[in-house]
């Protein structure tokens, strides 16, 4: 059976929403986006290798693969563009249509939580998300997630859109591995406990 993993950056208050750009997503009004890229050092980028070294293939929900495809697919300036290029990528939409435009890109059609559940059952490769807050929320509901590697960075910022909603899902994990960065970014693997 095909493990899920959460690789997600979030502020102490639980805030997941725009971490890399101004512009990365505006909902609600926010005004915040861009927070973790001045916590970026050399351990976070060592992380973030070890685990696309690792390989494996991607989760997405729409938005967040629209984002990914609009700001990775074919760049040269990087050596993260190569992987996630070549990557099984496994998109979460309603209104998504196939043929889907980036390499390697499979849509799961209908409820997601249903499509992802089967998916665990196939063989094959673990499976990362990457952002997606919907999508991990909804398989939350369905226990579906094995492990967070949370970079938690050190600020709150008093809105935005939060990892965990409010809706009585209850989980237990365990500290597996943690690793503090320069920059007082930890990072920590969470699985989960039976």
């Amino acid at each position: 059976m095909r493990n899920v993993s959460v690789f997600n950056n979030v502020t102490l208050d639980g805030v997941m929403q725009a971490p890399a750009g101004k512009n990365e997503d505006t909902r609600g009004g926010f005004e915040r986006g861009g927070w973790a890229l001045p916590y970026d050092d050399a351990v976070k980028g060592q992380v973030a290798g070890e685990g696309m070294a690792k390989g494996g293939d991607l989760l997405f929900g729409r938005r967040t693969w629209q984002h990914m495809f609009k700001a990775w697919h074919g760049r040269t300036d990087n050596p993260f563009t190569e992987v996630l290029d070549g990557s099984r990528k496994y998109v979460a939409s309603r209104t998504l249509k196939e043929p889907l435009e980036w390499e390697n890109s499979t849509l799961l059609s209908g409820d997601a939580a249903d499509a992802v559940a089967q998916l665990k059952q196939t063989p094959g490769n673990d499976l990362t998300i990457l952002g997606s807050g919907e999508l991990i929320r909804a398989l939350m509901r369905r226990d579906l997630v094995d492990q967070f590697i949370l970079l938690i960075h050190p600020l709150v910022l008093g809105s935005g859109r939060r990892l965990f909603a409010d809706d009585g899902t209850f989980a237990t994990f365990r500290l597996a591995r943690s690793v503090p960065t320069t920059t007082g970014v930890v990072i920590a693997t969470y699985e989960r406990l039976a």
